[in-house]
């Protein structure tokens, strides 16, 4: 026989049915003890998903308004007393070994979840920063109607204003933010993540006069340029808002090292020279919406209102991209249900398009001088499907939102074509209009920016698109 050792034939043994009956008995006890145990621990938190809908949560009362939230911010919070820094460094290699230090703590005595992003906050000169905000606050009702290159000024630094909402946010007393899960300031420079620029580069560019902005742009330059914490990195990990692409033209090649945030990445080659923005760096943030926002009240008075198929108000001819306009306009202007208007100025020019807007269905919202257009996010926060014709476009918080949810995007070739766009939008079901609708519902507070920022709204997105870099 193979195999060593000896061999033993199997013995069979017949259970009692009360030993079977006592088996059954305790395996049905052992599944109700862990049943029960189980039904008692707490329940695991839910995660919220960036497209929950605004009402569901209690959020205190809070400014969109640029003008408003400015108003109250200079009058009740202007200037408050120089934050203590509790930096003592005196050069680069101090910095260095400090930041070293940090790091090792917070690696070996902290094996936590990632904290929030820990962001040093530049005080720098009040000509930079508060000036400037006062010169806007002072001078706006006098150049309210004030136009640049056909568009008006004031509604210019507006929707270019990320600047302020970041700034706001950051320096309020942690007390007031809603936020500090997501990013904390911190008063010593070896702890900072990131070291943020408060700088109103946009202010600056459109209300003082030409030679007085040059200069102040390469006082600010060297200002932050003489920091131990820029020589260090070279601004690798400095946060630069420069929204409007004219921002800070003439000396920002200086900085190319640092994160901008942009409008967009604008590959035409126009506006940013070859090497000075990418994605790998940069980063894309919304305008802020000219018009109001249709909340959930207003999306349902509107549903039945919206009779108008395609609807654009704006500059009706643009340079560089935005030469398309005037092309589809030909292409669109005699189409039934579609209307198409030349934007004018002043409150006039925001009601008629915010009205426009919320009459209908699906907003055009085709490239402007850069890839971008504001129009975007003005449709966005009404209610109505954008119908993006922009070749060039990157979008913000891509990689965290899905436009393909919310808006149509069309090549340029496409919405040449005669009649394809209208044929394209008709072909479009009632009940997939009513999803992108919804949709639209919930998106709409990623694209606003307030005072205090709101969880979800856009200042929160853009720190969690800082913390991919």
């Amino acid at each position: 026989m193979a195999g060593g050792g000896r061999q033993y034939p199997l013995k069979t043994t017949t259970r009692s049915p009360i030993f079977i009956f006592t088996l059954a008995f305790l395996a049905l006890f052992l599944l109700y003890f862990i049943f029960s145990s189980h039904s008692s621990q707490p329940p695991v938190p839910l995660t919220i998903h960036p497209s929950q809908n605004p009402t569901t949560f209690n959020l205190p009362k809070a400014d969109y308004s640029f003008v408003v939230s400015l108003e109250k911010f200079l009058t009740t919070k202007s200037p408050p007393p120089p934050e203590p820094d509790d930096t003592d460094l005196q050069d680069v290699s101090n910095l260095d070994d400090s930041v070293w230090i940090a790091e090792t703590r917070r690696l070996y005595d902290h094996p936590s979840p990632p904290p929030p992003l820990r962001v040093y906050v530049y005080q720098m000169p009040s000509r930079f920063t508060y000036d400037l905000l006062w010169l806007f606050r002072n001078t706006y009702r006098d150049t309210s109607n004030l136009t640049s290159n056909g568009s008006p000024v004031h509604r210019l630094i507006e929707q270019h204003s990320i600047d302020y909402w970041l700034w706001a946010d950051l320096i309020a007393p942690q007390s007031e933010r809603l936020l500090r899960n997501v990013v904390v300031r911190v008063h010593r420079q070896e702890e900072a993540d990131l070291f943020y620029i408060p700088f109103f580069t946009t202010i600056s560019f459109f209300l003082l006069e030409k030679q007085h902005c040059k200069a102040l742009y390469r006082e600010a330059l060297k200002w932050v340029t003489d920091q131990p914490a820029w020589k260090r990195s070279e601004g690798r990990d400095h946060i630069l808002p420069v929204h409007h692409p004219w921002s800070f033209k003439s000396v920002r090649r200086y900085m190319k090292n640092a994160i901008w945030l942009l409008p967009d990445m604008d590959s035409t080659g126009n506006w940013y020279k070859p090497g000075q923005v990418y994605l790998e760096k940069d980063l894309i943030l919304p305008y802020v919406p000219n018009v109001d926002f249709c909340d959930s009240k207003c999306f349902s008075e509107t549903q039945s209102k919206r009779t108008t198929l395609l609807f654009f108000r704006g500059r009706l001819k643009r340079n560089a991209g935005g030469k398309i306009r005037a092309k589809l306009v030909t292409e669109l202007s005699s189409a039934e249900g579609v209307v198409i208007e030349e934007g004018t100025a002043g409150e006039g020019g925001k009601a008629a398009a915010q009205s426009g807007m919320r009459k209908s269905v699906y907003c055009l919202s085709p490239a402007g001088d850069t890839p971008s257009s504001a129009r975007l996010f003005d449709a966005i926060v009404s209610g109505c499907i954008p119908v993006i014709v922009s070749d060039e476009l990157e979008l913000p918080f891509e990689g965290i939102l899905d436009y393909r949810k919310i808006a149509l995007l069309v090549s340029s070739a496409d919405a040449l074509q005669p009649g394809w766009l209208i044929s394209f939008l008709r072909s479009i079901s009632p009940s997939q209009v009513r999803e992108f609708q919804s949709n639209l519902a919930k998106y709409s507070r990623h694209f606003l920016y307030s005072h205090p920022a709101q969880p979800l709204g856009a200042e929160d997105l853009a720190w969690r698109m800082v913390f991919r870099l």
